[in-house]
């Protein structure tokens, strides 16, 4: 009798480790994938996304020889120093760019970059402070000479676009005088502090197309067409 229990004590045991082993053979099937198939649970890999044309672009009719067609063509750079001027976090993307005796031309060219408010500041001359303000305007901060005198000017104003030239026009003028005698002073000192700024050493045939005011300063998006990249 003790035989038999102990039988079908061992009999009950070895089936619920039978039933144990194919549950766990089950669970890894579900959560692991074949080797060298990646990783555990991964998705099945997909096509990557390209900021350029998609594949497959066809190069312009034409091409020469001695010619060298790219569908796209990115550059990033932290700092760009062109003809005495300086811009910031610049990102290019070029498209049907095509090099050859002609030089380096971009069918299309669109630029982001940053103009530094020192910049600014330094061609309106020294001393002067620019910085951003509130509801994305931006401040300029200078000394100026009125009827012999030195005043301190606070200017505000919204940023612009004009004439393919970046303008900050003054919304707000203050001094610190009486409101009659700023009003009679604004008109005076105005010019000294409107910001007009064109962008230099890019580039010919970019024309800049926005503008916006943020921390460190103009963030500028310029656009063109037959872009000539390099001289020839």
């Amino acid at each position: 009798m003790m035989w038999m229990r102990a039988r079908d004590w061992l009999i009950g045991a070895l089936g619920m480790v039978l039933v144990l082993g194919v549950a766990l053979s089950i669970l890894w099937w579900a959560v692991s994938d074949p080797a060298g198939g990646g990783e555990p649970g991964a998705a099945a890999p997909s096509p990557s996304a390209s900021a350029g044309r998609p594949p497959g672009a066809v190069p312009p009719g034409g091409l020469g020889g001695d010619e060298v067609w790219l569908a796209d063509l990115a550059l990033d750079a932290g700092t760009v120093v062109a003809a005495g001027s300086t811009l910031r976090d610049v990102r290019a993307v070029g498209q049907d760019v095509v090099t050859g005796p002609e030089g380096l031309v971009a069918a299309r060219l669109v630029v982001d970059a940053t103009v530094p408010f020192d910049v600014i500041a330094g061609e309106l001359g020294n001393g002067t402070v620019v910085r951003a303000a509130d509801d994305g305007q931006a401040t300029v901060v200078r000394t100026v000479q009125v009827l012999g005198r030195e005043v301190r000017v606070i200017a505000t104003g919204t940023v612009e676009v004009k004439s393919g030239r970046l303008v900050v026009e003054p919304r707000s003028i203050d001094f610190g005088g009486p409101d009659f005698l700023s009003d009679a002073t604004a008109a005076i000192v105005r010019r000294f502090v409107t910001i007009e700024h064109d962008i230099k050493g890019l580039p010919e045939g970019l024309v800049l197309q926005g503008v916006t005011v943020q921390g460190d300063g103009f963030h500028a998006n310029l656009r063109g067409e037959d872009v000539n990249l390099a001289p020839r």
